[in-house]
Formats: C-alpha cells, sequence, structure tokens
C-alpha cells in the first residue's frame, strides 16, 4: 500500500457533487487509411482491457480508517477489477459535430467518480464527421496531475505509424518498459530508489529554515505595501460573477494555435511563452467581462499552478505549486498589459527562486488554509483566492500515433471550485497549442465566445508588436492550425473592366439631371414648338420643282389618242 500525500489527500476532502475533483484529457484521432471506425475502436479497447496488472494508480483503489479523510488514506490493489466497467465505447449520432462532442464531454466531466473503485474512466467516441474519433479520460487529481499525466499518454503513443501495440498501455510491464527506455534515451541511469515522491523530498529537506524565513519577510511586505509587484493569494482580488458559488454542471470548448504564433508574440515583447499566453487571456477575460458581466475596477488575478516534478520521478502522484499572476485586465493597451504581467510573474518566480520544492510546497499549503476554512463557512465568493486558474502543461513536440491512428490534437479538462468557476489549461503538442477551456455553465454564460476573444486578443498583441498577420476567426472548433498560403503575385497588365450594367435611378439622380438640364434651356419658343410637332420629311430644292411644274404643263396640251375603227 502507499500512503498519500497531504496535497494528494487535499483533493479528496475538497471534493463535493457540485466541485468534482477530476482532471481529464479529449484526444482527436484520425482513422487509418481503409479501417473500419467500430471494428478499430473495438480493438483498441480490448487492448486496452487486455492487462493483468495496471499501472498504479489505475489498478489501485482508496483505503481509509475510521476517521475516513481526515485520517491516513491508503491506495491499494482492487480484488475484483472491472475493466469494462473503466473503458467504455460511446458513439455520437452521425454526422458528428465538434459542438455535440463538447456537449457529450461536458456532460461526462461533471459527474463523480465511483470512490469505492480506481478513479478514472476512459471514454471512447466514435461518430466523428472526416474519420476521426475522439478519447475522453478522467483520473482523479489525488491519483495523478498533468505533468505525469502526459507521461500516460505518451506510453500509449508512438512517433511510428506503422507501430502496433501487443501489450496494454495500462499494463504495469508497459510504464517498466517506457520508464526504462526514457532513461535509456536520456542516458541518465536512474534507480528505483532515486524515482522519489514528493514525501520523500519533504523529509529529506525539512531542515532548511533560511528561505522559508525570507519568504515570510517578503509576504508579510506583500500584505503591507501596496507598491509591490508581488501577487498574493485573497489580497486585491476583485469580486466578479466568475467568483460565486458553482454547481454540477460544466461547459467545454477547445481550441488550437500554433505555437511559432504565440512564441512570435513573447519574443517581440522580451517575454517566455507563458508571458504571451497570460496576456493572450488576459485580453480575452477583459472584453468577456466588458460584453457580457461587469469589469472590475481591479485587475482579475489568476492561479498558475508550477512544476515541483523532478525530471526522474515519474511516479509521484502531484509534485506541483502555484503562484498568483496579476492578468492587468484594468489596462487597455495590450503592450502596457504585458508589461504589467510580466512584472507580476516575475515577482513571483523572485518569490520562490531559492526555496527547495519542500519549502514551496509548505507554503502553498499555507496558502491554502484560508480557503479551507472559507469554503464550509461559504464564503470563499466574498474573499476569492484567485479570479481563475491557468495552467501549462509541457506536452509532446512530435506526431504521434496509437496503432496507426494519427492524433490530430489533445484538449485538457482540470477542475473548478466556488470561488474560481473557470479553469484555461493548455498543452503543446507537435507544432500547436492545445487550449482546453471548462467553467460552471450557470457561472459563465455564453463562454464558449472566449475561443473568439482569444483570437481576438492575439491579434491585438501582433498588433501592438508590429506584425499582425489577420486571421478568420475558427470559431469553437478545434483543429490543426495550419500555414496560410502565400499572396499570389500582382498580373502584369490587368484586362479592362467589364461595362457596368445601369442600375435604377434613384429620385436623387433624376432630379440632379433635371437641374442639369434646365440650367442650359429654360422654356422653348413657340415657333420650335410647332416645328417640332410637323413630321420629319427632307426638303425638295427649288430646282426639282420646277422641272416638275413644266411636264405636267405639256401633258395637258397634247390631244388624246383615239384608236381607228374598222371600216366593216
Amino acid at each position: 500500500m502507499k500512503k498519500l500525500s497531504m496535497v494528494d489527500k487535499g483533493f479528496l476532502i475538497g471534493e463535493s457533487r457540485e466541485q468534482p475533483m477530476h482532471v481529464g484529457g479529449l484526444n482527436l484521432y484520425t482513422l487509418p487509411e481503409g479501417a473500419d471506425e467500430q471494428s478499430f475502436l473495438e480493438g483498441l479497447a480490448q487492448n486496452m482491457r487486455d492487462a493483468e496488472a495496471l499501472l498504479p494508480p489505475f489498478g489501485d483503489r482508496l483505503k481509509t480508517g475510521r476517521l475516513g479523510t481526515l485520517g491516513n488514506i491508503y491506495w491499494e490493489p482492487d480484488p475484483s477489477m472491472d475493466m469494462d466497467y473503466h473503458i467504455r465505447h460511446s458513439a455520437l449520432p452521425k454526422p458528428g459535430r465538434y459542438r455535440e462532442l463538447f456537449n457529450l464531454v461536458s456532460r461526462l466531466h461533471g459527474t463523480l467518480l465511483e470512490r469505492s473503485r480506481p478513479l478514472w474512466e476512459m471514454h471512447l467516441i466514435e461518430g466523428l464527421q472526416n474519420r476521426q474519433f475522439a478519447v475522453y479520460t478522467k483520473t482523479h487529481h489525488a491519483a495523478i496531475d498533468g505533468a505525469r499525466s502526459i507521461h500516460v499518454s505518451r506510453n500509449m503513443l508512438s512517433p511510428d505509424p506503422n507501430h502496433v501495440r501487443t501489450d496494454s498501455p495500462l499494463s504495469l510491464a508497459s510504464w517498466e518498459a517506457y520508464k526504462a527506455n526514457l532513461r535509456e534515451g536520456k542516458k541518465q541511469p536512474y534507480s528505483e530508489s532515486e524515482l522519489r515522491t514528493v514525501n520523500d523530498i519533504i523529509k529529506s529537506s525539512f531542515g532548511s529554515g533560511v528561505n522559508a524565513i525570507n519568504a515570510l519577510r517578503e509576504l508579510g511586505r506583500a500584505w503591507t505595501d501596496s507598491s509591490s509587484e508581488l501577487a498574493v493569494p485573497h489580497l486585491h482580488v476583485p469580486r466578479s460573477p466568475i467568483n460565486g458559488k458553482i454547481d454540477g454542471a460544466r461547459r467545454f470548448v477547445a481550441q488550437s494555435w500554433s505555437f511559432d504564433r504565440i512564441k512570435r508574440v513573447a519574443a517581440a515583447f522580451d517575454g517566455t511563452f507563458n508571458d504571451a499566453v497570460l496576456a493572450m487571456c488576459s485580453g480575452a477575460m477583459r472584453k468577456y467581462m466588458m460584453l457580457h458581466s461587469e469589469l472590475p475596477a481591479d485587475s482579475l488575478k489568476a492561479m498558475v499552478p508550477v512544476s515541483l516534478r523532478q525530471e526522474s520521478d515519474l511516479d509521484a502522484g502531484n509534485a506541483i505549486a502555484a503562484i498568483s499572476a496579476d492578468l492587468a485586465t484594468d489596462i487597455g493597451d495590450p503592450a502596457a498589459r504585458i508589461a504589467a504581467i510580466q512584472a507580476s510573474v516575475r515577482a513571483g518566480k523572485d518569490y520562490f527562486r531559492g526555496m527547495s520544492n519542500a519549502e514551496i510546497e509548505l507554503y502553498s499549503l499555507a496558502m491554502a488554509f484560508p480557503t479551507l476554512v472559507l469554503l464550509p463557512l461559504g464564503l470563499i465568493s466574498r474573499l476569492p483566492p484567485y479570479n481563475l486558474a491557468i495552467s501549462n502543461v509541457p506536452g509532446i513536440r512530435q506526431p504521434m500515433y496509437w496503432n496507426g491512428a494519427r492524433l490530430d490534437g489533445t484538449y485538457p479538462l482540470s477542475i473548478v471550485t466556488d470561488g474560481m468557476a473557470l479553469n484555461i489549461t493548455l498543452v503543446t503538442y507537435d507544432k500547436n497549442v492545445d487550449f482546453g477551456i471548462i467553467a460552471c455553465r450557470r457561472s459563465m454564460p455564453a463562454m464558449q465566445r472566449l475561443i473568439d476573444y482569444m483570437e481576438d486578443s492575439l491579434q491585438e498583441l501582433e498588433d501592438a508588436a508590429g506584425f499582425a498577420v489577420k486571421t478568420p476567426k475558427s470559431g469553437a472548433k478545434p483543429k490543426v492550425v495550419k500555414k496560410k498560403a502565400t499572396a499570389r503575385k500582382p498580373v502584369a497588365k490587368a484586362k479592362p473592366a467589364p461595362k457596368a450594367k445601369l442600375k435604377p435611378k434613384t429620385k436623387a439622380n433624376a432630379k440632379t439631371k433635371r437641374k442639369a438640364a434646365t440650367g442650359t434651356a429654360t422654356k422653348k419658343t413657340a415657333a420650335s414648338k410647332a416645328a417640332s410637332s410637323k413630321p420629319k420629311t427632307k426638303p425638295k430644292t427649288k430646282r426639282a420643282s420646277v422641272k416638275k411644274a413644266a411636264r405636267a404643263k405639256v401633258n395637258r396640251a397634247k390631244p388624246k389618242a383615239v384608236k381607228p375603227k374598222n371600216a366593216n
């Protein structure tokens, strides 16, 4: 049995029907050429189920003592493991759109995991257009964090499109082989004793207290000095509609942006990739609050998780802390806004600089204590620690395949809580950045429009940097962002344009023409009127008239000819 750490245990204590504490992911795949959708997905599901021993914690269930979650909690093997319960095959009515897929995932993510069983589910979803299928997974946050979930996903995938798995990617044997290959590839022969959990790190470094004292001194200065750039939970966090009580219904949307595009914005402002992402989200939230709610006078604050996971540590449950970032939503100019965000993030990093992972984790637990007190009292909306969460999880930077099916995008789903009804999480995959946005359905109406506002915000940053290229809004559908086609060269000699067709005259045009005509000839004379009334004939010359009269006179003078009669 393995004992849960205090961080792991906190996710169990804070869970309720309205506030599930699991994280998830939605992966989009394209079927291999010639593959039948139903049989291919059934083969994947069967391959997942064929595992004698599962990697932790997929084969483990919770074990508590008499004190329940207030006492010690352990992971123990589930003696009656039912893989058919955990791996499910679903379908959308064809042709399934992303809208229907997001609605299905929203409902699945809003339901609690059964605590008497291992805390995870996997749904293989068919019926999408363009020969795509989806895989939605959810796992309790007490068992896994974002960094480890990337390793679990990578164990299922391969960069070789022709590779076909024979063993289950959830099997313990497959997991051990994955770790061995990872160490060999990095040429770092780690031993099992070096793959320590966060609890082990805390025990080994608990004696160091100098940095903790300095951190407490800096924390006191942040509370008393208004000029301090360090953002602290619960301090100057404005109340807004997204910081009230939530219900159990969720709304999920997703979208992809080019990694190079966001990275270019970061470089233009001498910042990091995370700085550009926070500025992109900040501009979107500013526009959303202005159009659908009320923009607070004080800036919104975001919880930004920071991974404490050692590079060699693949088995720990959670190894995370968090800093508070000022999103500068009270600043209209995008250049000034990203500068303020950079200053806030820099102050947060400087605050943690020199601290060990154990000290950072202890600080995070201390900062979470007011939340644990305010939540059961129903006062968290009056003194929220943050307004929203924005998390960046480094992903896989090359195309990947699952038994020949190409992975098109991987979109994360995280947690929303009372007092913080919105969570934006992003994963870098191949050449893209895949955003997954989850929110309380009641607290954030029209939340799906954040996708459009994020594109607008990114374009504003590009304008401020001086190299913006306008791109059409892509809506809420996730897709791989492609490079734009180059502009066509201008033709050397343009062809004459065809004559335009006459348009019906408007009253204004007719009036103008009448004025123009009366300006040159206002009235006609009587003679001209009479002349205009006669039929127009060709006038005869004088000589022709004389000749006709002479011929008439000669004809009158000649006698008529008489025919002779017969003598008989």
